[in-house]
């Protein structure tokens, strides 16, 4: 460690004004979650022999949620998974997040209640926050940057022909809890649930790159569309079984493969043993297709028949 270095994880006192009034409040909401806040940037250490693995993710109002569908925690909460799900999609474990938070007209109130979300959020995978910006503006907005290490990050190139897919939890309760809303109704509770607090599936992805995974997704704009970007990246053909992809109750196959924000991993493997991987890690893994040899891109394949890909959510797609 360098002598420079600071050596605990205190705040830095504030000086006056209305915004430094207002990290104070959020400081006070994150309590030891806040380490080393108040200098210009953040100092980070990386574990030898580990990589230093970064990323950023914008949460904004009217574009990924809605505040008819979710409180003020709901929303902190969810961009922060969000962020820190991507690190699980390289496998690597959280060092710390920066929150860039646009608030607008600086209530104090919603501030207090996005920032616990955030906390909990970041607690819930061991993650400090370490630092970030404030600014008042016409629509709340959040940008997480989450930085992480890992000895040996996954890729998205990495799949070989021969290899299996797997995919963690059951997907489909996002996008039926979105349904729900729009048709005016309430989405279950578990639907709900899946929407507003989804789990960044860190130990997991540690795990099934501990057992020989090569490449990796997770699942924000739909497995079909995601599980795209993996054949792409690695100049392959992926082939997925729409009648094994595990969904939740009342989703149809179709539903679940085109059902985004869901923030399962998807990986490439030799094969794995699922039933152990599940009872070590309290979560389900399953096998839903192969890399064949072929074209680049994927194939849906149902009853043997190949049968037309969903499209995923694209934010640019024209309307």
């Amino acid at each position: 460690m360098s002598p420079d270095r600071p050596t605990n994880d205190r705040n830095i006192d504030l000086g006056p004004g209305k915004e430094f009034d207002l990290v104070r409040i959020l400081l006070a909401e994150w309590g030891k979650a806040a380490q080393r806040i108040g200098d210009d940037a953040a100092v980070l250490d990386v574990p030898m022999g580990e990589h230093l693995v970064v990323t950023t993710d914008t949460s904004v109002e009217g574009i990924h949620f809605s505040r008819d569908w979710l409180n003020s925690f709901e929303i902190g909460y969810r961009a922060t998974a969000a962020s820190l799900s991507d690190l699980a999609a390289m496998a690597a474990r959280p060092l710390g997040i920066l929150i860039a938070l646009t608030l607008p007209e600086g209530n104090k109130q919603e501030a207090r209640e996005i920032a616990t979300g955030i906390r909990e959020g970041a607690s819930a995978v061991l993650c400090p926050i370490v630092g970030g910006d404030l600014s008042s503006g016409k629509d709340l907005s959040l940008t997480i940057t989450a930085l992480g290490s890992a000895s040996r990050p996954l890729a998205r190139s990495g799949a070989k022909v021969g290899q299996r897919v797997y995919v963690t939890g059951r997907l489909g309760g996002p996008a039926a809890a979105v349904r729900a809303w729009r048709a005016g109704n309430e989405p279950t509770e578990s639907d709900r649930a899946r929407f507003a607090n989804p789990v960044p599936r860190i130990e997991p992805a540690i795990g099934l790159a501990e057992r020989g995974a090569t490449s990796a997704i997770d699942i924000s704009d739909g497995l079909m569309a995601d599980v795209g970007h993996l054949a792409a990246a690695s100049k392959v053909c992926i082939e997925i079984d729409a009648e094994r992809i595990p969904r939740v109750d009342g989703v149809s196959a179709l539903q679940a493969a085109s059902s985004g924000e869901e923030y399962e991993i998807v990986v490439t493997a030799p094969e794995i043993d699922t039933g152990q991987f599940s009872e070590e890690f309290g979560l389900d893994l399953t096998e839903i297709g192969r890399v064949v040899a072929g074209t680049t891109g994927i194939v849906l394949m149902q009853g043997g028949e190949r049968i037309t890909t969903p499209p995923g959510f694209d934010h640019f797609r024209d309307k």
